[in-house]
C-alpha cells in the first residue's frame, strides 16, 4: 500500500471512530457485569415508585433489574458488602446516623439528590394540635390521651430510631412511652381508625404520601436537631459502581423525581396496583419525562436508550 493510501485509510478511521463515539452508536454501553442492577426497597410506598420506574426504564433498555427489600441497616451493609448497586431511598438529614459510617469508610457514594421538598417527623390530628399538642414536649403533657404509645414503622427505620432516642431524653418529656414498631401499611391503619373515632393518636409522618397528605395532620415543631423536618432524598451506590458502570450509572445518577409525580404513584400502588404496573401506566402518560434521565445514556448494546423506551411503552 502507497503512503497516500495508507494516510487516506487512517484519516477514514480516525473520522469513523469520531463518528461513533459522538453518537454513541456503536461504541457506549457497559460490561456484562452491569447488565443486572441490584436495588434495596425498604418497604416504603416511595420507594417502591421511584426503583419500579427505574426498573421499567432499564428494562426497556436492556439492563436486568432486580430489587430486593431489605431493612436500612441490612441495605448499608448490602451496599458495603456489593451485594446491593443501588438505593433510591436515603431520606436525609434523619439518615445521617444510618449512612455515617459507610461515608466515612468509603464503602457507600452519595451520588445525587433524587428529590426536594420533602418532611419527615412526628404528626398529630388537627385536633390534637388544637387540643394542646403543637411541639414535642407537649406529647408528655398528655400521657394518658395517648395511651402511653407512640406509632411508627419497620423495625430498624430511621425515624423509629430518632423516637427511641427522644424517649430516652429527658428533655424530650416522653418518660414511660413507649414506641410501637409496625408497618407503615399498619401505622397507617391505626392512625385513620383513632382518627375516625377522634381518638389521641401521635404518629411518623411524611410528605410525599397521598394518603398522609388527606389527612387532617399537624406535624410537631422542637425537633431540634434530631433529623426530624424538612428533608432531601438522595441517592446511593456500592463504592466504585460509577466507574465500573458508567453507562446505567449516569442514568442512575440523573434519575430526579417530585412530589406530584410520586403522590400519584403512591396513590396506585396503596390502592393495590402492582408498583412497576403503576409506574409503566405513569411514563406512558408522561412520555417526555425520562428524556432528561437517559441523556447521554444508551442501551445496553448501545443504541438510542431514549428511542427503546419509547417503543417499549408504545408512545
Amino acid at each position: 500500500m502507497s503512503l497516500t493510501r495508507s494516510l487516506a485509510a487512517a484519516l477514514a478511521l480516525a473520522a469513523g471512530l469520531s463518528t461513533g463515539m459522538a453518537t454513541g452508536a456503536a461504541y457506549a454501553g457497559d460490561s456484562a457485569s452491569c447488565q443486572a442492577v441490584r436495588f434495596a426497597d425498604v418497604g416504603w410506598t416511595d420507594i417502591q415508585a421511584t426503583t419500579a420506574t427505574a426498573s421499567v426504564i432499564l428494562d426497556a433498555i436492556g439492563y436486568k433489574p432486580d430489587t430486593q427489600v431489605l431493612s436500612v441497616p441490612v441495605t448499608y451493609q448490602s451496599l458495603k458488602n456489593k451485594d446491593i448497586d443501588v438505593f433510591l431511598g436515603n431520606w436525609m438529614p434523619s439518615m445521617n446516623e444510618n449512612i455515617a459510617p459507610f461515608l466515612k469508610d468509603k464503602s457507600v457514594e452519595s451520588i445525587s439528590t433524587n428529590l426536594t421538598g420533602a418532611g419527615y417527623g412526628l404528626v398529630v390530628p388537627d385536633y390534637v394540635a388544637e387540643g394542646g399538642v403543637k411541639t414535642l414536649t407537649d406529647i408528655g403533657k398528655f400521657k394518658d390521651k395517648f395511651d402511653s404509645k407512640i406509632y411508627g414503622i419497620e423495625p430498624g427505620n430511621d425515624g423509629n430510631r430518632i423516637v427511641l432516642g427522644m424517649i430516652k431524653d429527658p428533655k424530650s418529656n416522653l418518660k414511660g412511652f413507649e414506641l410501637v414498631e409496625s408497618s407503615e401499611a399498619g401505622m397507617l391503619s391505626q392512625a385513620q381508625k383513632a382518627m375516625r373515632n377522634k381518638d389521641w393518636i401521635v404518629f411518623l409522618g411524611w410528605t410525599p404520601h397521598p394518603v398522609m397528605g388527606e389527612m387532617k395532620i399537624t406535624y410537631l415543631e422542637g425537633m431540634g436537631d434530631s433529623g426530624f423536618g424538612a428533608a432531601t432524598v438522595h441517592t446511593n451506590v456500592r463504592a466504585g459502581y460509577l466507574g465500573e458502570c458508567p453507562n446505567v450509572g449516569k442514568f442512575i445518577k440523573q434519575l430526579k423525581f417530585d412530589l406530584s409525580m410520586e403522590n400519584k404513584m403512591m396513590d396506585g400502588i396503596l390502592k393495590g396496583g402492582d408498583a412497576h404496573k403503576v409506574a409503566a401506566d405513569w411514563l406512558k402518560a408522561h412520555p417526555d419525562a425520562a428524556d432528561g434521565w437517559l441523556d447521554g445514556v444508551t442501551t445496553f448494546d448501545g443504541k438510542d436508550a431514549k428511542a427503546a423506551l419509547k417503543e417499549k411503552l408504545g408512545s
